[in-house]
Parts: structure tokens; C-alpha cells; sequence
């Protein structure tokens, strides 16, 4: 992971840590959102990853859809 990937990933990680708990575990997707902006950050660096989570996040709402969404290659 780029420096600025870490960078990006830390208020993923300060989410999960903290607030994690408290929402709650009713994700609409497989993997949830924090790991699959972790898993985006990894592969595809920060600008790339970021985009990706945030249309992910975009997408989870109650017209949105839900099952299996993996991070693209």
C-alpha cells in the first residue's frame, strides 16, 4: 500500500475501531463497506481506491442494492 493509501485508510481504521461497534452489523453487502475500502486501497492506491469507496458507499442506501460486491480487478 502507497503512503497515501495508508494515509486514506486511517479514517477507515479509526471508523471501524470506534464506531464500528455502535452501528451495528446490518451491512447490505458482502464484503462491508470499511473492508472493501481497505481492500480497494490496497489494490488500486488512494485516488483510484477512494473513488471506489465512495460510489460504494454511495450504493448502500434502501433503493440500493445488496449481496456480493467485491472489489474489481
Amino acid at each position: 500500500m502507497s503512503p497515501l493509501a495508508h494515509i486514506a485508510a486511517l479514517p477507515v481504521r479509526a471508523y471501524r475501531l470506534i464506531f464500528s461497534p455502535w452501528v451495528g452489523h446490518g451491512c447490505r453487502f458482502q464484503p462491508t463497506c470499511s473492508a472493501y475500502a481497505l481492500e480497494a486501497l490496497e489494490k488500486h492506491g488512494a485516488v483510484k481506491g477512494s473513488y471506489l469507496t465512495i460510489r460504494r458507499i454511495l450504493r448502500c442506501h434502501p433503493l440500493g442494492g445488496s449481496g456480493i460486491d467485491n472489489v474489481p480487478d
